[in-house]
């Protein structure tokens, strides 16, 4: 395809770009540089909810309740059914909602010159006519026409090629395309829908719970379904040996099915991650994906870069030292004009700031062409033009330079024992050098930044080794300023160079690095084999990037977090990006997701625990009574009033863990299973309560409505006992759990008394026993029994299991 083919043409000034008005003007004509989503049929998605397994049962027995003329059991069913319907999908659209607010936070940002000054904007703010500049790690925000300069750019997202396409000057580069090396100013050609593929660029990924989430699902559906299993086996071969009519009991049977399937535990994990991803917007932390956190909750090795992360990122020239003829302001200027202002970068930044301050750069130098910063050459190149004069300049790591200088030995010894005494001061050190004609380059001489340790560094790092969390560092700078922030910091153990990796064996690679405090020297590759390694031996790691040869590592890692100042590549690799520099906002997803972790881990004990007392209560009394002491629509009701408002528990106060969060459901599973038999047993006791002194084996309609409080009432205390390792009031529930919760107990209470949705009325005063009862078992007995068997783990629980 010919790219230099007819476009719009602007009479746009390269040198100042659009004036504000032109931009107004532009944008009434063009829109905004956006593709709007063809949004989905509302009608469409409530109705969907009517289809999968849930509805399938629940319209299974509303055929059943019909055919078998239980004409108000199958209209409660009904009711219930679209209840459910209209829960999921409200919950759905407010998760739907919690990504569109993402997404809105993370945006792309595009550098942009409108009236003669470069600017920092959102890219949906570009219009046609826009001067913009794109450079190695950035999406392309629009289709571009390139006006100076070459890159190579990935079309992958766009035209399924993998390959890598170099765009010269005059050269069409198309919106969500990447760049790749190399950079460019181009001005603006088509926006939004126009543009040649009208793809949205979007950081923030589908908000669907990962794999592993799925499969904690189908592990709790697997216990449930295995006891329920059991225990409905058994009932179903009594009741044919009784000759009971099996059509009869059918539904109660599917209810009781249909019980041990966590209907609402996937809503509770997007209700969690959606609120905890909201929490983290708050404190200045995105997230690419709603379930990040959750991964955040188990790492135990953190790599952090120590620019802008252990540093301030304020990068200054603190000294200076002149090669052969040339003197410390040659050093700074030739420094000054390998670098580029509008690309903002903090190590060029200091060079012009430095050199601005002394009046040594002016208009008379020209940069014509600019080569950026690749982390495989280490350098920066550029050509200047001072009048009838033309000259090359290029600054960046002193062994790169060295070597293109072809300084000798005796010159490279004494500029490294410079180096040496500036990286002792904390200093990291560039090198400079200037070429004319085809000759040589001449070594110009170094220049010390300085970039000091960010003053709460040491406390958060603290901080976060308290939570279970390996801190470690990683730097592209030498091993002696790697030392020296290190100590600075007050990092545990000695900094390794990325070239004694080299040639280990995993074991020993894992070893040396479990040993270390952090690694120097390092290239973006290592960072992919190191987080490799690490995974190899099950360690759950953390890893922050800037740069685009840092995706794969961010991409790799449980826990990928992109820092304030990365490219857009590195952001859309990433699970979390953060708004700020430093440590702060790295303890925020850590802590909130391990309280998701506490919420979602007492939702599925819970969840065990009533599945045993409504399976086993009912059949064992079915064995003893030969009757069945409740319906299939009375439960029904209680199992939609006690699941839905336990997403709440989403809400609730919890304390987060001082170590890595790790899911274990055998053990969630032994907890459920004992506290769900104690609930049993002191269920009979009421029953027998209730047969004996409440004359109710001569009323089964009665009896039905008894149970019915029974089996409510101790599942809904039981989540009080639950929800806290200690004693119950060790910690408030928060105000949303302990209000639905009463709401749910007062219309447990009203159902009763007023005999509502095919229950019969029963006295109050029985109402009251069953309260009174259940309360007294739950919060004090059981509660008691809790804390000896589980004092800060469930160890106690799994020894009496396991016995």
């Amino acid at each position: 395809m010919n790219e230099k083919n007819d476009i719009n043409q602007f009479d746009t000034n390269p040198a100042k770009g659009l004036t504000e008005i032109e931009v107004d003007n532009n944008r009434k004509q063009y829109g905004y540089n956006e593709v709007l989503a063809k949004k989905a049929n509302p009608l469409l998605l409530f109705l969907k909810k009517f289809w999968g397994l849930t509805a399938w049962m629940l319209e299974l027995i509303i055929i059943l309740s019909w055919f078998l003329h239980k004409h108000s059991d199958a209209y409660i069913v009904l009711g219930l059914l679209i209840f459910n319907a209209v829960i999921g999908f409200v919950q759905e659209h407010n998760a739907a909602n919690a990504v569109e607010a993402l997404k809105k936070k993370l945006q792309i940002n595009v550098k942009v010159l409108r009236e003669g000054v470069w600017k920092i904007v959102a890219a949906r703010e570009l219009v046609p006519g826009d001067i913009t500049r794109i450079r190695i790690g950035d999406f392309v925000p629009a289709d571009i026409k390139i006006i100076q300069g070459e890159i190579s750019i990935d079309e992958s997202a766009l035209t399924g090629e993998s390959l890598e396409i170099e765009k010269k000057q005059e050269e069409i580069i198309f919106s969500g395309s990447i760049v790749t090396k190399g950079e460019a100013t181009g001005i603006v050609n088509l926006t939004g829908a126009h543009t040649k593929f009208g793809k949205t660029i979007e950081l923030v990924k589908t908000a669907k719970p990962k794999s592993h989430i799925n499969e904690i699902i189908a592990k709790v559906v697997k216990w449930l379904l295995l006891i329920v299993g059991a225990l409905l086996a058994i009932a179903l071969v009594v009741s044919f040996i009784r000759g009971v009519d099996l059509l009869e009991i059918l539904p109660l049977m599917l209810v009781l099915l249909l019980g041990a399937i966590p209907v609402a535990l996937t809503a509770m994990f997007t209700v969690c991650m959606a609120l905890g991803s909201n929490e983290l917007v708050k404190q200045g932390v995105l997230v690419t994906r709603l379930d990040a956190p959750d991964d955040a909750a188990s790492m135990d090795i953190l790599y952090v870069d120590k620019t802008g992360t252990l540093t301030m990122n304020q990068l200054s020239v603190a000294k200076l030292q002149a090669g052969k003829s040339y003197t410390e302001d040659d050093v700074l200027l030739y420094g000054a004009l390998a670098s580029q202002e509008a690309n903002r970068d903090s190590i060029d930044m200091a060079f012009i700031n430095a050199a601005k301050q002394k009046n040594i750069l002016n208009n008379s130098y020209v940069q014509k062409t600019f080569i950026p910063f690749d982390p495989k050459n280490r350098k920066t190149e550029a050509v200047i033009i001072k009048g009838n004069e033309k000259f090359n300049v290029m600054k960046g790591s002193f062994n790169v330079i060295a070597a293109v200088c072809g300084l000798d030995e005796n010159a490279k010894k004494e500029f490294e024992t410079s180096i040496s005494d500036f990286a002792e001061q904390g200093y990291r050190t560039l090198a400079v050098a200037k070429t004319i004609g085809n000759d040589q380059p001449d070594f110009v001489g170094l220049v010390a930044l300085h970039d000091p340790p960010r003053i709460d560094s040491k406390k958060l790092i603290d901080e976060i080794e308290k939570l279970g969390v390996t801190v470690k560092m990683l730097t592209g700078d030498a091993l002696p300023i790697a030392g020296e922030i290190a100590k600075a910091v007050d990092l545990k153990g000695t900094i390794v160079k990325a070239s004694e990796l080299k040639n280990m064996d995993q074991a020993n690679l894992v070893e040396l690095l479990e040993k270390s405090s952090g690694v120097a020297e390092v290239y973006p590759e290592n960072k992919y084999e190191i987080v490799k390694a690490f995974q190899a031996k099950g360690h759950i790691v953390g890893m922050t990037g800037d740069g685009v040869n840092d995706a794969p590592a961010l991409k790799q890692a449980e826990v990928g977090i992109a820092v304030s100042n990365a490219t857009d590549v590195a952001k859309g690799a990433a699970s979390i990006v953060l708004t700020e520099e430093g440590l702060a906002n790295i303890l925020s997803p850590i802590k909130v997701g391990r309280m998701m972790f506490e919420r979602i881990n007492t939702w599925i004990i819970n969840k065990i625990a009533r599945t045993i007392l409504k399976t086993c209560f009912i059949v064992i009394a079915f064995l003893l009574l030969g009757k069945y002491v409740i319906t299939a629509s009375a439960m029904l009701i209680m199992i939609f009033m006690t699941d839905f408002v336990k997403i709440s528990l989403s809400t609730d106060n919890v304390k987060a863990s001082e170590k890595p969060s790790k899911w274990n459901i055998r053990d969630q599973a032994k907890t459920g299973i004992v506290i769900g038999l104690l609930m049993t047993i002191e269920a009979f006791g009421l029953l027998y309560i209730g047969l004996n002194f409440l004359h109710l084996d001569t009323d089964d309609k009665a009896l039905n409505t008894f149970c019915f409080e029974l089996l409510l009432f101790f599942a809904l205390f039981s989540i009080f006992v639950v929800r806290e390792k200690k004693h119950f009031w060790q910690s408030a529930p928060s105000k949303t759990l302990f209000f639905l919760l009463l709401a749910d107990m007062i219309l447990g209470v009203i159902l009763s008394s007023f005999g509502l949705l095919g229950l019969k009325a029963i006295p109050l005063k029985q109402t009251i026993i069953v309260i009174a009862y259940a309360f007294t078992f739950s919060l004090v007995i059981n509660d008691f029994i809790k804390v000896g068997l589980w004092p800060q783990t469930n160890s106690g629980i799994s020894k009496i299991i396991n016995q």
